[in-house]
């Protein structure tokens, strides 16, 4: 049991850390994302069997990825302009595309 507290606090710390960053600046959107955290934890707190509990640090795990490595924040610069702002989470992946193959030495 003690393992398992630890590891929703712990997802719940970092769930807050990555919405920090994802979505740096937005106040809208860094309170939209602090009350449906809030609120997803509250609901499960009474959670009680072990497999539904790792199943919930699962799902959170997976929307906490998703939040660091897919979205990227977009500020209107004007009314028909968007522009991207890529955090380097983003960009670590990312590999130039090559349209012929080299040839491995």
């Amino acid at each position: 049991l003690h393992t398992e507290v630890w590891q929703v606090l712990q997802l719940f710390k970092t769930l807050h850390r990555t919405r920090q960053q994802v979505f740096k600046n937005d106040a809208r959107a860094l309170e939209a994302a602090r009350i449906k955290i809030n609120e997803e934890f509250k609901c499960n707190k009474t959670e009680t069997s072990p497999k539904k509990i790792e199943e919930l640090i699962k799902i959170g795990s997976d929307v906490e990825l998703i939040l660091r490595t897919s979205v990227i924040q977009g500020i209107h610069t004007d009314h028909n302009t968007l522009k991207l702002v890529p955090r380097k989470d983003l960009l670590i992946e990312n590999v130039p595309y090559c349209d012929a193959p080299t040839q491995k030495q």
